[in-house]
């Protein structure tokens, strides 16, 4: 799933694939999530699996300190990634993330709400997430949606629309065809 990541980086920029990965924290993060989410899914034998993920954990910690980026190994996301910039980017475990998704910096999606309502978001497929966008409680993130810049998101977004705000509501019917 590596490859459709750094194919989404070069749809993007006119670097070559060596550039991209020495110089974009994004893929950084992403190289070391896919590695650790492979050996976590892995058939390997326990004790093999435990020490491998626990190298791993190390990597993303030090990933998480150089580009503020935080992907837990047990989160599910999606091929074809793309973290727009860098840093305050956090990403609960349990967080799945679908299909060819773009997020900015500042994004968390989180766990939240009470009772029946607590939990993590499921965010479909070709989804947008503006900068400083907070993502968080057991909801749906429809396919196409775009959540806008420095919005809280708590409630389901319908597939192909646009929400907005503190809380979150939406605001059009434009889906994330042209951010994606």
């Amino acid at each position: 799933m590596f490859n459709t990541d750094i194919k989404k980086y070069k749809d993007y920029s006119s670097k070559s694939t060596l550039v991209l990965l020495i110089t974009q924290q994004g893929l950084w993060a992403l190289f070391a999530y896919r590695t650790a989410n492979a050996i976590y899914k892995s058939n390997l034998p326990k004790l093999i699996k435990k020490v491998l993920l626990v190298f791993s954990v190390i990597h993303l910690k030090w990933i998480e300190i150089l580009t503020g980026i935080s992907i837990p190994y047990a989160a599910s996301i999606g091929h074809s990634f793309y973290i727009g910039h860098f840093g305050q980017i956090i990403i609960n475990s349990k967080a799945i993330i679908g299909n060819n998704c773009n997020i900015s910096q500042g994004v968390t999606i989180g766990v939240s709400g009470r009772g029946e309502r607590r939990g993590v978001p499921i965010i479909g497929n070709n989804v947008y997430i503006g900068a400083n966008t907070t993502v968080v409680g057991k909801i749906q993130v429809g396919d196409n949606a775009v959540l806008g810049a420095n919005s809280l998101v708590h409630r389901d977004v319908e597939n192909g629309t646009t929400v907005l705000g503190v809380p979150a509501v939406q605001v059009s019917a434009n889906s994330s065809n042209e951010y994606i």
